[in-house]
């Protein structure tokens, strides 16, 4: 138990550390103005637009760093800071989630194996909340709960690592984007990119995270 709550709290740390990165690194790019002088939202607008993506809504939501692409409703959900912002941070958040909207426009792969295994995940997530403790506790007595609880943390660290490539895949055509229509250009597009870059470590971190526990628990059944 003592191992399994030392490297369970090392990863944390980490994830706090490059979560706390990227608030910093969003607050940054906040206070550098776009010369295109364009809201995040009217970013979405022409860049869904310009890839002739249709059907698509964009609507101010709320909390900080909160932006996503819903594919149920095929809506963009921008923060206010994003919505309504006019900075490098702004377009680099609003291009990326347009990002996943053309993705699911083109019906790209990996955005569609994930979103397929969304109602496993589901399960599995909430599963193994119940059954972590448990399983660590009574591993010799109940070996089969350990293992049952192992195919959980199996399943969403699956999901982790198929989230990576979507994501870089989504950041990549909003380079590409703010690139190529000169919305950003020089070190308002570096700062774009840097943004971008932080918010996926913040993905990766969790991946790799979620491996390290999956790992440790196969070991804990290995070694029982």
């Amino acid at each position: 138990m003592m191992g399994f709550y030392i490297i369970a709290g090392l990863m944390s740390l980490v994830g706090m550390v490059i979560s706390t990165r990227l608030k910093n690194k969003f607050k940054q790019y906040s206070q550098v103005g776009l010369s295109a002088n364009l809201s995040g939202a009217e970013i979405a607008r022409q860049m869904l637009d310009h890839y002739n993506v249709d059907g698509v809504q964009i609507v101010q939501g709320q909390g900080f760093l909160s932006d996503h692409y819903n594919p149920t409703t095929k809506t963009v959900s921008l923060s206010p800071d994003v919505y309504q912002g006019r900075s490098v941070a702004a377009a680099a958040v609003a291009a990326h989630e347009v990002g996943h909207a053309i993705q699911h426009d083109t019906s790209y792969a990996m955005l569609t194996l994930r979103s397929k295994l969304v109602p496993v995940v589901k399960v599995a997530s909430v599963a193994q909340q119940w059954l972590l403790m448990g399983a660590l506790l009574m591993a010799s007595q109940i070996p089969q709960l350990l293992l049952i609880t192992i195919i959980a943390f199996g399943i969403t660290t699956l999901f982790s690592f198929l989230t990576l490539p979507v994501e870089f895949d989504a950041s990549k055509r909003a380079m590409v984007y703010l690139d190529q229509s000169g919305i950003a250009r020089g070190g308002e597009y570096e700062g774009a990119k840097d943004a971008l870059w932080w918010a996926a470590m913040t993905y990766v971190a969790a991946a790799l995270s979620a491996l390290v526990i999956l790992i440790y628990l196969v070991l804990r059944f290995a070694g029982d």
